[in-house]
């Protein structure tokens, strides 16, 4: 799960774009946008790509759940990052590196006071680690933990795709799109059903 984002050293990463499409909720409509992504450093020099991707099934969020900001947090990928190593036993703590600036920027950029009460918040990747998200600023957000589902949910979330992932029952690039576009959908479709 992405419960806790620690502070770690990885390589510098190399930036390439992915289009995904934002999430329905009662102050927005889907709409496309264009997420940057990274890559994890791989031999060779990194091809940049663009995916087109269809708003999944609107579900309507309740009010009060909160959602990310899509133009502050549009969710951004490791575009190498392939199944076979998301699945490996520590992949997530080994590309895990998330700066203590970015941690006042992202609280910042939505209007929260860092630090915050502690178990009030967490600063998540919108697309986990365990399914190929990176640390960029565009992929973090302050969720919090209530009203519920909240954090902790959402950690549920990311652990039952990252199962279906590597059991080879959901696509990486679909599991990918759906917790960017609308995680609290993907949430209803995985784990609260």
């Amino acid at each position: 799960s992405d419960s806790a984002v620690a502070l770690a050293s990885t390589p510098t990463l190399m930036p390439t774009a992915v289009a995904t499409a934002t999430a329905a909720t009662p102050a927005a409509t889907p709409a496309a946008t264009v997420a940057p992504t990274t890559q994890p450093p791989t031999s060779g020099s990194p091809v940049p790509t663009a995916i087109a991707t269809a708003a999944p099934a609107t579900v309507s969020v309740p009010s009060g759940v909160a959602m990310p900001n899509p133009s502050l947090t549009p969710g951004e990928t490791f575009t190498t990052a392939t199944t076979g190593q998301i699945c490996q036993s520590g992949y997530a703590s080994g590309v895990r590196h998330v700066e203590a600036s970015q941690y006042h920027e992202a609280y910042a950029a939505y209007g929260i006071a860092y630090p915050e009460p502690s178990g009030t918040y967490e600063l998540d990747h919108l697309i986990p680690l365990e399914l190929g998200g990176d640390n960029a600023n565009a992929n973090l957000w302050p969720e919090p933990a209530s009203p519920m589902p909240g954090f902790h949910q959402k950690d549920q979330l990311e652990n039952a795709m990252h199962g279906l992932v590597c059991a080879g029952q959901l696509d990486l690039a679909q599991a990918q799109k759906e917790i960017a576009s609308n995680w609290y959908a993907a949430y209803v479709r995985y784990v609260s059903s």
